[in-house]
């Protein structure tokens, strides 16, 4: 039996299946890509379909995908959580810099804040580790902004198991953030470390960034074929199947494509299945 729900930090539960806003801004992470009634439009949708979590970062856009959430999601429901990241300042499409002084830190987790319209932000993730900067002094800040109830929960983005266990010292973390999916297991050991912590992992790219729906092993087509599904909707239930911990928030600019995702926590995989789909790992 699949577990629909996960609760972050022991106390926040959510949907496993989220909607990441990376696909409502331009290439890059830059700029608008289409309408915004469009993006409204479709953050709409997905809470509409029972998506609990949006995942989302100051730095896409920048500042836009934060301001589309408010636009279309503000008020908040009770049970809707919006996760965003700080740490990571861009001057460009796919430029960005890594920015983790505790002063820095504060300044984009407060204009996060007003941009979401928000008083706290249900989880607040540090986008990368700042090698310049003490990590006992990065987490201290995101501690202090909890303990002012700016932030619920804390998590953390792209890191080893190793500074995840340093981090675990500074603070408590209810997420984790790296890559992956099917064909991508290089966080194997981050993933058993959240199992065993029961901490929350947000793969990212968990299609691989469209290369899963576009050349698709033959496993994942077979499996597929026998769902009547797509090869995007095997890879996703494979993710909710494989660990109780995962929870994937893919992105997209197209209602058919949301609806497809979402559609995939209704697929139930066979334990042949499982073991076909988990061989090409």
């Amino acid at each position: 039996m699949v577990e629909e729900r996960i609760v972050l930090g022991g106390e926040l539960p959510v949907r496993r299946l989220g909607f990441g806003t990376g696909g409502l801004v331009g290439p890059g992470y830059w700029g608008p890509r289409g309408e915004r009634a469009e993006a409204r439009a479709l953050l709409r949708t997905a809470v509409e379909r029972g998506v609990t979590l949006i995942d989302t970062a100051d730095n896409y856009g920048p500042d836009l995908a934060e301001e589309l959430i408010a636009e279309a999601l503000y008020p908040y429901g009770e049970r809707l959580v919006v996760a965003t990241k700080g740490g990571v300042v861009r001057t460009g499409p796919d430029r960005w810099h890594v920015a983790g002084r505790p002063e820095q830190l504060r300044r984009q987790c407060e204009a996060s804040l007003r941009r979401l319209r928000a008083d706290r932000i249900g989880l607040y993730q540090l986008h990368r580790f700042d090698p310049a900067v003490p990590v006992a002094e990065q987490l201290g800040a995101l501690a202090e902004l909890r303990a002012e109830g700016k932030i619920r929960h804390i998590g953390l983005d792209t890191v080893t198991a190793e500074q995840v266990r340093t981090a675990l010292e500074s603070a408590p973390i209810a997420s984790v953030q790296n890559p992956y999916n099917l064909l991508e297991r290089g966080s194997a050991e981050v993933l058993a470390l959240c199992e065993a912590r029961g901490i929350a992992f947000l793969p990212y790219y968990p299609l691989g960034s469209g290369a899963l729906t576009r050349e698709s092993a033959a496993a994942v087509t077979s499996v597929a074929a026998a769902h009547g599904a797509g090869p995007g909707q095997i890879a996703l239930a494979w993710l909710l199947h494989h660990s109780p911990v995962l929870c994937p928030t893919p992105g997209t600019g197209s209602p058919v494509h949301l609806a497809e995702n979402l559609d995939a926590a209704t697929i139930h995989l066979t334990a042949r299945e499982l073991e076909l789909l988990d061989a090409l790992g």
